[in-house]
């Protein structure tokens, strides 16, 4: 469990950094993302995207983070540019052969109504 929530950190640690190379490292071929804007499916779907959302992302700042078996859960606020400013985000991932098999975030998306 403990190796989990180390990978967990260090995947928010590289989103964090804006460095997509780290992001990828911690990701399963067969990733799946569900999130209140997008559902995907695979690794190059989940990066490209990424691609995208990193644009907007200043920060990350991880609240708290626990394990139960293969499954980490995470609080964090993503703090990102003006208008949109602070989400807080809950965050349940699944690891599967020590990568990120599954990622569902829950938040409130009516922040990003500002970016238009």
């Amino acid at each position: 469990m403990s190796d989990n929530i180390n990978i967990a950190g260090l995947y928010y640690e590289a989103m964090n950094n804006k460095d997509l190379n780290k992001i990828a490292l911690y990701l399963h071929p067969k990733v799946k993302f569900l999130g209140p804007l997008a559902e995907l499916d695979g690794k190059d779907a989940v990066l490209e995207s990424a691609k995208g959302f990193l644009g907007i992302v200043d920060s990350v700042k991880m609240r708290v983070k626990f394990a139960s078996g293969n499954q980490v859960m995470l609080a964090y606020d993503l703090n990102c540019v003006s208008p949109i400013g602070t989400i807080r985000v809950a965050a349940l991932m699944t690891f599967e052969d020590n990568l990120i098999s599954s990622i569902e975030l829950f938040f409130d998306a009516r922040a990003f109504d500002k970016k238009n």
